[in-house]
């Protein structure tokens, strides 16, 4: 039996890997598809195709018995495409992934079988299905737990990625209202065993790694510890892999679980600040965290163990009035953050915000699936409350020029200098953003002038 996974292209992305050597740090080995693979049984021949990699022609390949394909929001339109491709010849097509779980209706109509939740539990089920040719159109796999997961395909994806890729725990006890991962993994925060993690990033050929885990420390007491003996054990194998995950900003304030970290081979993390302004953070879900933080102190303090700090926010919140882009760099400064990544409120299937700005007509762009495209976080999909949409591009676009100016990029990387936080990944990663924000531009100036851009905005 013959089985295809495959992670769809976004063609509104950066491109693929063939297109430009520097794309490889950009794009991530779509690891869900390996897991999936690491659970499909010896009898099945597997085959990963990740499009970013490059679009395959599908007709010159095998004739697989099974496709399987996973999808964030933004490449639902293409998994659709592919999914007609194989299911024209008779191939049934399985989907699964984060999107066909938050738009179950709107998958089963392009497909054979939708997976929803995760697939551990079930997915024995829907190949023994599959093979005896009686796929359900619906399998449903909740949560599953995660103690004794078998390890990721990291051998069925070629050396073409710049990280290699490991989870080691799953849900966000967080619960922000635009984010996903709680509506999909839930907020209970579940590890895998340690043993397995050390293992499988021994096993991994990359010598960078992200960990994709949402929040790789937790927020409870018992969730620290428990990432200090990860930590600990990283070192004690020496596993000799530089990596990055998320965090949130209570990773600052354990000395030892800084050092730790560090030790283990920690060389940036990915802090969610969402707002400059108390209102914002309020209306972002991290307010706890952030109420009465000295946060320039907390970046310094994971800066001194050779960490760095790559800084997240969003624009197009409903207390964000103009002048927000510029507030954020010179918060971003303040805070003396590496890198910032700024995002456009999105509000994606699943979401608390997705109910709240359906409910009150705030979703501009909604000609679906063919505006899925649009929901990757750097295209102004919804109404936002006080800025137009001239407006909050233009806001999007004061911050990236204020941050990433030459002569503050020479500052960052000069403070690199004076600190051992690889100060030449600094300067590639502040000019890389400062090229993307050209890019950016072309971008962002055909959505507005295409028709679609202005639907009534």
């Amino acid at each position: 039996m013959r089985l295809y996974l495959i992670n769809p292209a976004n063609p509104l992305l950066i491109g693929s890997i063939k297109e430009s050597r520097w794309n490889r740090y950009r794009v991530w080995k779509p690891l869900s598809l390996m897991v999936v693979a690491g659970l499909t049984p010896p009898e099945w021949e597997v085959t990963i195709v990740d499009e970013n990699l490059g679009v395959p022609d599908y007709r010159a390949l095998p004739r697989p018995d099974l496709v399987g394909i996973t999808a964030f929001t933004s490449q639902a339109g293409r998994a659709y495409e592919v999914a007609a491709c194989f299911r024209r010849i008779g191939v049934p097509v399985v989907m699964g992934g984060i999107h066909a779980t938050m738009c179950l209706e709107e998958a089963a109509r392009h497909t054979d079988s939708v997976v929803t939740g995760e697939a551990e539990d079930i997915w024995p089920r829907v190949l023994n299905d599959a093979r005896e040719r009686r796929l359900n159109a619906r399998y449903d796999g909740g949560h599953a737990e995660i103690v004794s997961v078998a390890p990721a395909r990291h051998d069925l994806l070629p050396d073409r990625y710049g990280f290699g890729a490991i989870q080691t725990t799953r849900g966000c006890p967080m619960n922000c209202n635009f984010c996903s991962v709680t509506a999909f993994n839930g907020a209970h925060y579940r590890q895998r065993p340690i043993a397995d993690v050390v293992r499988e990033f021994q096993a991994i050929r990359e010598k960078r790694v992200l960990v994709v885990d949402d929040n790789i420390i937790g927020t409870r007491p018992e969730h620290i510890a428990r990432a200090k003996e990860l930590f600990r054990a990283i070192a004690r194998a020496k596993v000799d892999k530089g990596w990055v995950s998320q965090a949130t900003i209570n990773f600052a304030d354990d000395d030892e679980l800084l050092s730790l970290a560090a030790r283990a081979g920690c060389r940036g993390v990915f802090i969610g600040f969402e707002s400059p302004t108390p209102a914002g953070v309020l209306e972002g879900g991290k307010f706890a965290l952030m109420r009465g933080r000295d946060i320039r102190a907390s970046v310094r303090r994971i800066q001194r163990h050779g960490i760095m700090v790559a800084g997240s926010f969003i624009i197009g919140l409903d207390t964000d009035e103009t002048g927000i882009g510029r507030r954020i760099a010179a918060a971003a400064g303040q805070y003396g953050v590496d890198t910032i990544n700024v995002g456009f409120l999105t509000p994606l299937p699943g979401t608390r915000l997705w109910k709240q700005m359906k409910a009150e007509g705030r979703i501009a762009l909604d000609k679906f699936p063919e505006d899925w495209k649009y929901y990757t976080l750097t295209f102004p999909v919804a109404r936002y409350k006080h800025l137009t949409l001239d407006g909050v591009i233009e806001e999007m676009m004061a911050c990236t020029r204020s941050f990433y100016s030459l002569p503050r990029i020479f500052g960052r990387v000069c403070a690199n200098f004076r600190h051992p936080r690889a100060p030449m990944v600094s300067l590639v990663g502040n000019l890389s953003y400062r090229k993307n924000y050209r890019l950016d531009i072309a971008a962002l100036a055909e959505f507005r002038n295409q028709p679609g851009g202005r639907r009534d905005q």
